[in-house]
């Protein structure tokens, strides 16, 4: 992590040369104050335009506006509190809840020349006094701090004295009880409404729904807030949700789909994460295992060469957020069905951030869901009350409706989020690419398996049952009697995997119930009556094979056309440029992603400006930036 000082002499300089901070007033005149805010977007940023809603949020900040704001992850929530803090020449403060985020935002600011800083635990002494000198010199114009830190007495007296024009609450959904990631200190903000009279406040997340957002509004106290919903659907993911059926092969057949790219694998526990990174070493994949059992120096190494592009493949819990902003993320894996929608939707957003498109792959079994059911009953003390882990519970229910389902995960998405989706087909899922085939006879397979559920006395959990109908002689089924049933061995040739899955589909179906606790059992229910009487019939689903297909090119997020695909020359291009972006970043010791995003890139392989001028024009690149970087950049594209 760098100290504050190492930044304070571009941030001055920048300061004078760029941006006097004069307090000037905000032009009354529209047109004025447009072309004012088109000049910043484009000096500070290098942007052209604002995405959708990105206008709409920016006017509800330069008005002073409450304002909650809902846009898919990558979909440009922080240039919404950026910009304004650049337009009024005022300081806005950043709510944020990891460390490595609010750090990876401060580099790519300072990099477009913008005075940005973050105050939290791992400032030394020396960087706080200069934390203290950058604010009370006028010249810093966004804070990021984290809850626990704002919330320190004398952060807060120090915090009243200075000129605030904004507070933007990013992860806004920790506020409420009925998201997916609540956190206690986040409902403390609405105490800043006594200490900061008048002073707007800016509520940002990815993933919300309408319960969710409505308890935000009401747990901020927002007045008459500007509520900004934008698309949930993120085109340029492609989403498969497999049965997990040999799990480090279906992993390693993913990560070849995507080459040298950056691949995040999520899984439920930390020995899971060490024993799939092992696995992947063995078949010459460098992997790391990521979580909070690790050694702080040792998280701190992974997550570095992770950003730095030294290290493409991290496997992750889940419970431990890895606060990483990489752009270039290709692959999303979840070796394991997530505890939530909401966690799936933010996890996978870390996918295709910079807008080119990319996997999310769902390894899942009917096993994750008992799993986190006890995760979340055992942790019924954590959340202080059995209101808040019924809600939890709910999540995890539809969670568990989504994986099993056979259907458009887009649609599905959307519509959870309370939207429309109106493509007929997604073209960018498993179940709209047709890749899973039709299970022949399956119905009958359905009741030779409800069958053995019953002949052996709805007692058993789904690994004994397997055994029954593959005609096992272990001891445990020669003891009870159950090698001489009728349903004993009657599906003898489907590995055990297989019928595993099977039976996840017809809990998935509510034809077949696993119990709670800590060893669940299967149990029947009216449903299964009538697939055994066949007044009731079942569809089961196994994935193809050899799923080599990429993901393709769509449309954008924005609802535009995206850029057509790199071909060969570009390619190498493209790959000489990712080189010069990677040695440029290494010397001033920050994240490749935060000097240009692999969509800056691409445009740069294809259009090759050979002038200023013309790579003036790109996406992505500021006069700051082209200061700082054109040159090298130029000289590369000239060789």
């Amino acid at each position: 992590m760098k100290n504050i000082s190492e930044f304070l002499p571009t941030a001055r300089s920048v300061v004078e040369s760029c941006h006097p901070l004069s307090h000037t007033a905000l032009p009354v005149n529209l047109e004025d104050r447009n072309r004012l805010l088109h000049e910043s977007l484009e000096r500070w940023f290098g942007f052209s335009s604002l995405r959708p809603l990105q206008k709409e949020a920016v006017d509800a900040a330069l008005d002073g506006r409450d304002a909650l704001v809902v846009l898919p992850t990558g979909g440009g929530k922080s240039l919404c509190y950026q910009l304004p803090a650049l337009v009024l020449d005022r300081l806005t403060v950043v709510v944020s809840p990891l460390i490595a985020l609010m750090q990876d935002q401060v580099d790519g600011l300072r990099l477009n020349g913008v005075p940005a800083a973050a105050s939290h635990s791992n400032l030394s002494a020396a960087g706080r006094r200069e934390l203290n000198q950058l604010i009370d010199s006028g010249e810093l114009r966004i804070l990021f701090v984290a809850p626990e830190r704002l919330f320190r007495e004398d952060f807060l007296q120090w915090l009243t004295q200075q000129d605030v024009a904004a507070i933007a609450i990013d992860e806004a959904h920790c506020i409420s009880q009925w998201g997916h990631d609540f956190r206690p200190e986040y409902r403390r903000i609405s105490e800043l409404r006594e200490r900061f009279p008048g002073v707007p406040m800016h509520a940002y997340t990815a993933t919300a729904t309408p319960q969710v957002r409505e308890d935000i509004c009401e747990q901020l106290q927002l007045q008459d807030p500007a509520v900004l919903i934008g698309t949930f659907d993120r085109p340029e993911l492609t989403y498969r949700v497999l049965p997990r059926q040999g799990l480090i092969d279906q992993v390693v057949e993913g990560i070849g789909r995507h080459g040298d790219t950056a691949t995040i694998i999520y899984c439920i526990s930390r020995k899971d994460t060490e024993t799939l990174a092992k696995q992947l070493k063995s078949r010459k994949i460098e992997a790391e295992a990521y979580h909070a059992g690790l050694s702080a120096g040792e998280r701190t190494r992974i997550s570095a060469d992770f950003r730095a592009e030294r290290l493409n493949v991290v496997c992750a819990t889940v419970a431990f957020g890895m606060g990483i902003d990489r752009s270039d993320v290709r692959l999303v894996v979840h070796a394991a069905m997530p505890k939530s929608i909401e966690h799936y939707q933010q996890e996978t957003g870390r996918a295709g951030r910079d807008g080119l498109p990319s996997e999310c792959l769902l390894l899942y079994s009917g096993a994750d869901a008992a799993k986190w059911r006890m995760i979340v009953q055992r942790g019924g003390e954590e959340y202080g009350d059995d209101e808040t882990v019924r809600a939890q519970l709910a999540l995890l229910n539809h969670m568990q409706r989504f994986a099993g389902r056979a259907r458009c995960r887009h649609r599905s998405l959307s519509e959870y989020f309370g939207q429309d989706y109106n493509e007929p087909s997604c073209g960018a899922c498993d179940v709209c690419l047709n890749e899973l085939d039709l299970v022949p006879d399956s119905h009958v397979t359905a009741q030779k398996i409800l069958s053995a559920v019953a002949r052996t006395g709805q007692r058993y959990g789904a690994s004994y049952v397997i055994d029954v109908l593959r005609g096992s002689k272990n001891e445990k089924v020669m003891q009870r009697g159950h090698n001489e049933i009728p349903t004993f061995g009657l599906l003898k040739d489907l590995p055990a995997m297989r019928l595993g899955n099977f039976i996840d589909q017809l809990i998935d179906e509510s034809v077949l119930v696993r119990t709670d606790g800590e060893y669940p059992v299967l149990v029947l229910n009216e449903a299964s009556a009538e697939v055994m009487r066949s007044t009731r019939q079942i569809e089961l689903r196994s994935p193809k094979g050899g799923l080599d297909q990429k993901p393709r090119r769509r449309r954008s997020a924005a609802g535009t056309s995206v850029a057509r695909e790199l071909n060969g020359s570009e390619h190498e291009v493209f790959d000489r440029l990712r080189a010069v972006r990677r040695k440029l970043a290494s010397d001033l010791g920050v994240p490749p992603y935060v000097v240009f995003s692999d969509a800056t890139l691409e445009e740069l392989a294809r259009e090759r400006p050979t002038t200023r001028s013309q790579m003036l024009d790109i996406k992505g690149v500021g006069p700051k930036k082209l200061d700082s970087f054109g040159p090298q950049f130029l000289e590369a594209l000239a060789e």
